[in-house]
């Protein structure tokens, strides 16, 4: 009997990380631009920071915080594409 190949092809492979990363740098770059878009609202007044505090946290902590994290989602894009490239 012979065992099945489980293995996907490279190419699919490589596509599927393609679009991932993909992914991630478009959600990551869309979460830097709205997280600094909302720190600039909030510092020229046109917005409360209070409205976005969550908990014990202010809300200019969770604003720079959504930016924060589309930084790094972005990062982890960018790296796969390197890593693809090599």
């Amino acid at each position: 009997m012979k065992i099945p190949d489980l293995h996907w092809p490279e190419c699919k492979v490589t596509t599927l990380k393609k679009y991932i990363s993909g992914l991630l740098i478009f959600v990551g770059n869309s979460l830097t631009a709205i997280g600094c878009v909302g720190l600039l609202l909030t510092l020229s007044g046109l917005i409360q920071a209070e409205f976005f505090a969550i908990g014990i946290s202010s809300g200019v902590r969770v604003i720079g915080s959504l930016a924060v994290s589309g930084c790094l989602f972005s990062a982890i894009g960018y790296g796969i594409i390197e890593f693809l490239e090599n």
